[in-house]
């Protein structure tokens, strides 16, 4: 039977928004991630043979097929193909399974999957944002409309929705905020980031130098601190300060079969044992990771209880709380190095981001399975589980 490998995973440290990276051009940044790859394998560039890229903004820096165009700003020769895509918060996990995809059904050997987002530079709504009724320019049709008549597509309705659905106060979601900025303190400080880093130039009033450090993470915060942050909603219980941060940043993970391992003479770090992607109510949205969690278990014929580590993304704080809660998950094995809310959430870049961390995490721990998952707009979830080598 077909495998799929993970050779190398790795990511930038995240950039706030009109930060450290904001310099950088998109297309450059991502380029930056897949030299990176190349670098770190020593693979020949020429033996790629895809490259899949998320990015959510496509448009103006990052349209045009940011893909295809990060190919040609890399070190990958001209005939290295690329394909951009678009599943939202979950673009370049689904990379990952679609690179994976290709591998196991032996149409490819050696996929190059990423994801780039310049939060800064591309702001979230420039492609479009949802409107209640039929407006110009909006994404909402009347196909849309009938089903889901006065309904305005809102990941920030969404998470309020999850949040008192599963009973959770502003002091609950405070205190996992407080806790993600954290685990992220502790595990920067402790070089735990260091092997999934890729460093990045940049120019500073002080000079040249290299961003390694994750931008987001307030080493000093507390429980004071967080909860004078003002609610997104009046009488909701989520803020800014229990969100994802805003972020700028690049991913890549390098996905082959067993034979491009012998052929090129890699080492792998992982090992794909199962891919899922689900969907449901597109209102709610952000619930979808519990239910596809379920069915991606069952799949790999596992128990929550058999996953050793688990990254589920830290969109809202509500999310993962909820997933923790309906799955009966250990909260003392989940995004163990921090998530979202401190790290940064840099839309299409993140599925790639958090594997590189989750494999990483695995193997500095000496343990095998990982499990990660995403929510994404429109109420569909990517689950990915890896076997670390």
């Amino acid at each position: 039977m077909a495998e799929a490998f993970i050779v190398e995973a790795a990511r930038t440290a995240g950039g706030r928004r009109n930060g450290r990276l904001s310099g950088w051009h998109p297309v450059d940044l991502g380029a930056l991630a897949l030299n990176a790859i190349v670098e770190r394998t020593g693979i020949d560039p020429a033996a790629i043979e895809d490259v899949i890229m998320g990015c959510v903004g496509q448009a103006g820096e990052q349209g045009l097929h940011i893909g295809r165009n990060a190919v040609l700003a890399s070190k990958l020769p001209e005939s290295v193909p690329a394909v951009s895509i678009d599943r939202q918060c979950g673009s370049s996990q689904q990379a990952v399974q679609f690179a994976a995809q290709a591998v196991l059904s032996g149409s490819q050997d050696v996929v190059l999957a990423a994801g780039v987002e310049s939060m800064s530079r591309v702001p979230m709504g420039t492609t479009g944002t949802w409107t209640a009724e039929l407006t110009p320019g909006s994404p909402m049709s009347q196909g849309l409309l009938d089903r889901y008549p006065g309904i305005i597509f809102s990941q920030f309705e969404g998470a309020e929705l999850i949040a008192r659905k599963h009973g959770f106060s502003r002091a609950d979601l405070d205190a996992f905020a407080l806790e993600s900025h954290r685990r992220a303190a502790t595990a920067t400080q402790a070089g735990a980031f260091d092997r999934e880093i890729i460093p990045v130039p940049i120019e500073t009033p002080e000079g040249s130098e290299l961003h390694v450090r994750d931008e987001g993470i307030r080493y000093d915060a507390s429980l004071e601190s967080i909860g004078s942050v003002k609610l997104i909603k009046e009488g909701g219980v989520i803020s800014a300060a229990s969100s994802s941060q805003i972020c700028d940043g690049s991913s890549a993970v390098l996905v082959v079969s067993e034979q491009a391992l012998k052929v090129h003479n890699l080492t792998p770090i992982a090992r794909i044992h199962g891919l899922t992607v689900t969907a449901g109510d597109p209102v709610v949205m952000l619930e979808e990771p519990l239910f596809a969690t379920e069915r991606a278990l069952k799949r790999a014929g596992l128990r929550i209880d058999d996953i050793d580590l688990y990254e589920v993304n830290e969109a809202f704080a509500p999310v993962p709380l909820a997933w923790l809660k309906h799955l009966g998950a250990d909260p003392a094995k989940l995004n163990v190095n921090g998530g979202a809310i401190a790290l940064g959430h840099p839309l299409g870049a993140s599925g790639a981001k958090l594997m590189a961390t989750l494999i990483h995490a695995l193997k500095a721990r000496g343990k095998k399975y990982g499990l990660q998952t995403m929510c994404e707009g429109g109420g569909v979830a990517n689950v990915t589980i890896v076997e670390a080598l």
